[in-house]
């Protein structure tokens, strides 16, 4: 898998709903519904909106915020693109996996 694609939904009573998913490629529903894509072989935000504002773009920041929820499928995703997470004083960064 390569795209991690998180979509929020409101609900008629106010309450907001997040609906993640990973795919492998985007559809150009992704691109029309989506609030956030993140591209895990590039280590780029192709797409990052909250309720119609842009939101600054640093892939880092958002994977550390997003990690915190989905540690498990963020993890999945870094080692299936050839990188390793290193946490640094409560960071995470990306770096290429050792091919050794």
């Amino acid at each position: 898998m390569r795209y991690l694609i998180l979509t929020y939904y409101q609900k008629a009573n106010g309450q907001i709903d997040e609906v993640m998913a990973v795919a492998r490629s985007l559809k150009t529903r992704d691109h029309q519904t989506a609030n956030v894509i993140l591209d895990f072989q590039t280590l780029t935000v192709l797409k990052c909106s909250m309720n119609g504002v842009q939101v600054p773009r640093d892939f880092n920041r958002i994977v550390e915020y997003y990690h915190q929820h989905y540690e498990s499928t963020i993890s999945r995703l870094f080692k299936e693109n050839g990188y390793e997470i290193v946490k640094q004083e409560a960071e995470v960064q990306s770096q290429p996996a050792d091919p050794s």
